[in-house]
């Protein structure tokens, strides 16, 4: 592998994850943003309690991530072999983190709660 493509990167993940479930997850992904573009749009505000609650799922997020790579790659946290693998994990940690607050402000926004105005919820 002489440079890092877009087509490259797509083939790695397709061998990882399988071309279906690689797709899936990228039409969720997109799904999910749009939502989330949706929300914010809409409500014109960041409503600080769903806020607060995404943020309290993020630890849930980035377990679940590294959880998710590790038994796609059949791998076990006694393989992890230097501080490139560490880095490694720690990122998919955090961008599942960020994922799921993501996930579950949308979640909260489009079915239960009511929108906001100014920056708070309506009461």
């Amino acid at each position: 592998m002489q440079e890092l493509t877009h087509e490259t990167m797509t083939a790695v993940f397709e061998e990882i994850f399988g071309r279906s479930l690689f797709w899936l997850m990228v039409a969720a992904v997109a799904l999910i943003t749009l939502g989330y573009i949706y929300v914010l749009v809409r409500d014109r505000a960041v409503s600080w309690r769903k806020f607060l609650l995404a943020q309290l799922s993020m630890p849930l997020g980035a377990v679940l991530a590294v959880w998710f790579v590790m038994a796609m790659t059949r791998s076990r946290l006694s393989d992890i072999g230097g501080p490139v693998d560490v880095m490694l994990l720690l990122g998919i940690a955090a961008l599942g983190a960020v994922g799921m607050a993501i996930l579950v402000y949308t979640v909260e926004a489009l079915i239960g709660s009511r929108r906001t105005t100014g920056g708070g919820d309506v009461r």
